[in-house]
């Protein structure tokens, strides 16, 4: 056996063994790493506030509590006056249960000239299998619906602790990453961060601007319509559709539909008539006016970033992939060389043809020219 041979396969099995470790270390700690991406990407978005406020004289961290305090009461507000509604309308459709059995009742004994009995239909419900079968698996399940809850708070307070420090501390974080960077590189760094951050909050404050004017919009709809709760409607219309991309207004005019439903079935329609013709118009006009100068990205780029966002890091990588892409479309737009375009008709779209040969397009040889072949007599 070779000298060299037993210290090989140790170092092998190290390094087999650190990389066993590290994977594993990777797998436990994917949650928190996340958690910490969407902290980043939050402070980024909040950077411009906190900076503003830290120019005219406030303490950075106490701008930086004034903020995330208000996105919290802004948050907490939404989803009490979102439960609020949901508790009310369910309670007014189990309230309104035995009426509306009655008419579906009448209207099959009417149609099928049957005499079905709703005495009979409750009977039948109460003590069917599938009832106690759903009461079984969700008393089962309180445990787990609870532990998710409880979950998804302390990731929540997680993000949010994380985003505090990394806004309060910007300045401070930047200093220890550039103290390892030689100087040269600190200039490239401090411009990506300045990049990111104004991609980011340009994003957030577009998409704000948006969900405003598109909750406004519904809001006024669903008052001339007469369907309750339309302020908290138009509220859940206007963030849904706005900070959930691609699929987020049809799962927002979902809900003031069927709301909408409980009130008149026509009126169901006339919302998704509306969410279609107001989806076509913030595609066609608003957004690309207001994100112009904050996110100008290609609408193809824009849907194949969120794809693949969603595809590596589910809804939270929807979220961020935007920023994230504009942020390195600008960084690469500021580094990469560009030249002046020829003024050729080809640059339009634009084909050439032979004269005299229309039917055939113009080749394109590169490199050396090919020598004139000889006609039919021998001559070049």
């Amino acid at each position: 056996m070779p000298r060299w041979l037993p210290r090989a396969m140790v170092l092998a099995l190290a390094l087999v063994a650190l990389f066993q470790l590290g994977s594993w270390a990777f797998h436990q700690l994917i949650g928190l790493l996340v958690n910490i991406l969407i902290a980043f990407f939050l402070a980024l978005a909040i950077e411009p506030a906190v900076s503003r406020m830290s120019a005219r004289g406030m303490r950075r961290g106490l701008a930086t509590f004034l903020v995330v305090l208000g996105l919290a009461v802004v948050t907490a507000g939404f989803f009490t006056l979102l439960g609020s509604m949901l508790a009310g309308q369910i309670i007014k459709m189990i309230e309104g249960f035995p009426e509306y059995l009655d008419s579906v009742i009448n209207w099959v004994n009417q149609t099928f000239r049957l005499e079905v009995r709703r005495v009979d239909v409750q009977e039948g419900l109460l003590h069917s299998d599938w009832l106690r079968k759903y009461a079984q698996n969700s008393a089962a399940g309180v445990l787990d619906v609870s532990a998710q809850v409880l979950g998804g708070l302390f990731q929540l307070l997680t993000v949010g602790l994380f985003s505090f420090y990394f806004a309060a501390d910007g300045p401070r974080l930047r200093r220890a990453l550039c103290s390892v960077l030689p100087p040269a590189r600190q200039a490239e760094v401090l411009r990506a961060w300045e990049i990111a951050v104004d991609k980011t909050g340009g994003y957030i404050y577009s998409r704000g601007l948006m969900a405003l004017i598109s909750g406004v919009a519904h809001y006024i709809l669903l008052q001339a319509l007469g369907v309750p709760y339309a302020p908290v409607l138009g509220v859940w219309v206007g963030l849904v559709s706005q900070f959930i991309p691609t699929i987020g207004t049809y799962l927002a005019g979902a809900l003031p539909m069927l709301i909408a439903f409980t009130v008149a079935p026509w009126y169901a329609v006339w919302v998704l008539i509306f969410v279609v013709i107001y989806q076509q118009f913030e595609n066609y006009m608003l957004q690309p006016k207001l994100t112009s100068k904050t996110v100008d990205i290609h609408p193809a780029v824009a849907f194949g970033s969120v794809i693949v966002g969603t595809a590596l890091l589910g809804a939270v990588g929807a979220l961020i992939a935007i920023p994230a892409v504009a942020t390195l479309q600008a960084f690469l737009g500021a580094y990469v060389k560009r030249y002046t375009v020829t003024d050729d008709p080809r640059v339009h779209g634009h084909r050439l043809r032979r004269q005299g040969r229309p039917d055939t397009f113009v080749r394109l040889r590169l490199g050396r020219p090919r020598a004139p072949e000889p006609d039919s007599e021998g001559s070049a």
